[in-house]
């Protein structure tokens, strides 16, 4: 599996990253979503919250590996024709949000149990809690969590949402840079 990009096209390494990502954060938001069908306190809820917070934490990893492999990866494929640079400013913008968002959100979930005094279980171990107990700071940023999460609806929306309107309406190569390529 390639690693480097070429001038049109994202590395095969970088794609599957990136479709891991997508199925990842969908199964995160998913999970979340799906306890709220059980009561509280039933094993299916209950399991519903472990997987997310697993998942949650999968994000985390994988995004450190994206990272990683962005750099190494090179020069970014060219847009054609190339979009006006108001375009191209809020395409950054908007995937350093994304880049936030799959960071911040993880390590709040990471503080939340930690300070909840919950353990932090990760596919079979339990990772170490990040910062001391404190219920009413644990209440807080789960507050902010839950906000977060909620915009960060929109920003997938948004980014999809660009990608389509690129490859639609423009029809340029945006979304093709980031699909396999055919043999």
């Amino acid at each position: 599996m390639k690693i480097k990009n070429t001038t049109t096209h994202y590395s095969s390494f970088s794609i599957v990253l990136h479709w891991l990502m997508f199925i990842l954060i969908v199964t995160v938001f998913g999970s979340i979503e799906l306890r709220e069908l059980f009561d509280k306190g039933t094993e299916t809820r209950d399991a519903f919250k472990m997987w997310h917070f697993m998942l949650g934490l999968s994000v985390l990893a994988l995004v450190g590996v994206k990272l990683v492999v962005r750099v190494l990866a090179g020069s970014t494929p060219a847009i054609k024709p190339e979009p006006a640079m108001w375009q191209n400013t809020l395409a950054k913008l908007v995937h350093l949000a994304l880049y936030v968002f799959m960071i911040a959100m993880p390590i709040a979930g990471w503080l939340i149990l930690s300070m909840a005094g919950k353990p932090v279980p990760f596919f079979g171990l339990e990772l170490a809690p990040l910062a001391s107990e404190n219920k009413d700071l644990a209440k807080t940023i789960k507050e902010i969590h839950e906000t977060v999460g909620e915009v960060g609806y929109y920003l997938i929306g948004l980014h999809a949402t660009a990608a389509l309107f690129h490859h639609y309406i423009l029809a340029d190569n945006t979304l093709k840079r980031m699909l396999p390529l055919k043999k």
